[in-house]
């Protein structure tokens, strides 16, 4: 009995935790609203957005009717807030849920983890009311958390929603495959592509051109102004900034594009064969891939690091201590320039020095999930 007293205390603890950690998010997206946080936008994502789900809504199909450069599991997240009410709030409010559910699931590995979630949108700041990323971090974060916990089936059927939803979680489709195979647990793979086929099977057969359109379309990127590169040649050059693909881009540079890139693949290549011989180290890897995939592609927008936010605290040790550190160093930098002065860094190259050291901060991020325990003492 007094066992059972003793796991039922602690059962409730850390509901407790779970709870107010809730609460602090919930508190932490009011404040958000306010203050330092409620400067006129500058650049929000919510208009197209609401495009898209009212076209739908009147029984237009996307790609077919109208462009769309995300992928079809982004669509349900544009199309609910279309449904009434004002279409700004209601989104907000989504990702406000979708972020507290974020909270919720970290917890079943990590409550640290849950608490950093918990102040998160402090450190990201009001890019979080406009953007949809926490969608894909959620499915994300779900997957790896149902993958630790052996449920193989949901979460390669919640990582193929992920990749449905914005593509990025592909990086991450390695290590969980190292992870299931330590498992024996390959044939749920399966899951994963039914759900993928689920989300891009209609629009193959519907509209195979606006969809391949649309992916191709994210290939064909110049160096986006916030990226590594752009950073590097804003900081010491004067770069011709171009408008295109929905973006401020740096074009002429394809030399330093295909270095970027080449890095990129190398790196992720390297964290791939690294989970394959340590299949038991999930969390740490999934994050690695994911920094690598940020930290070097020809586009950093300022929402992408939202991806990193309920993954890194999930690695355990000195190591995610570290690692979550350079990660609230990055989003702080971020903060210092966008969206405030985001215009006066595009044209006159102000505060390049803020984004070089945020892009910078990222590539220690690599580093320090990458290396090897052994590097990383000797350094």
């Amino acid at each position: 009995m007094t066992a059972l007293a003793a796991h039922l205390s602690r059962r409730e603890g850390r509901a407790l935790a779970v709870a107010v950690a809730v609460a602090v998010f919930f508190v932490s997206w009011g404040v958000i609203h306010r203050g330092f946080y409620a400067e006129p936008p500058v650049i929000i994502d919510t208009p197209g957005y609401q495009l898209h789900g009212e076209a739908i809504l009147d029984g237009q199909v996307p790609y077919r009717d109208f462009d769309v450069e995300y992928p079809p599991g982004a669509l349900p997240v544009f199309v609910a807030p279309a449904i009434g009410g004002d279409y700004a709030s209601v989104f907000a409010w989504l990702m406000a849920v979708l972020g507290a559910a974020t909270v919720v699931v970290v917890s079943r590995v990590r409550i640290a983890a849950a608490a950093f979630v918990a102040v998160s949108p402090l450190l990201v700041g009001s890019l979080l009311l406009s953007r949809f990323d926490l969608w894909p971090a959620a499915l994300t974060t779900a997957a790896v958390v149902a993958l630790l916990a052996e449920r193989h089936r949901l979460g390669w059927s919640l990582l193929g929603a992920a990749v449905a939803a914005k593509l990025w979680p592909l990086a991450i489709v390695p290590v969980a495959l190292a992870w299931s195979r330590r498992h024996g647990q390959l044939r749920a793979v399966w899951w994963g592509a039914g759900m993928l086929a689920l989300a891009f099977l209609p629009f193959l057969l519907l509209a195979a051109g606006g969809l391949w359109d649309s992916v191709s379309g994210q290939l064909s990127r110049p160096l986006q102004i916030e990226s590594l590169g752009a950073s590097l040649i804003t900081t010491f050059g004067d770069p011709t900034v171009v408008t295109s693909h929905g973006s401020q881009n740096i074009s002429g540079h394809g030399a330093l594009e295909a270095a970027g890139t080449a890095i990129q693949v190398t790196a992720l290549c390297g964290i791939w064969v690294a989970a394959w011989r340590s299949p038991d180290e999930l969390p740490r890897f999934a994050a690695a891939a994911t920094a690598v995939f940020i930290a070097f592609g020809k586009v950093l927008s300022p929402q992408f690091l939202v991806w990193l936010v309920p993954l890194v605290p999930l690695v355990r040790g000195r190591r995610g201590l570290a690692a979550t550190a350079l990660l609230v160093a990055a989003l702080l930098l971020t903060q210092a320039w966008f969206p405030r002065h985001y215009w006066d860094y595009v044209f006159n190259g102000d505060l390049a020095w803020a984004v070089l050291a945020r892009d910078l901060v990222l590539v220690a991020l690599v580093a320090v999930l990458a290396l090897p325990a052994v590097r990383l003492r000797h350094r």
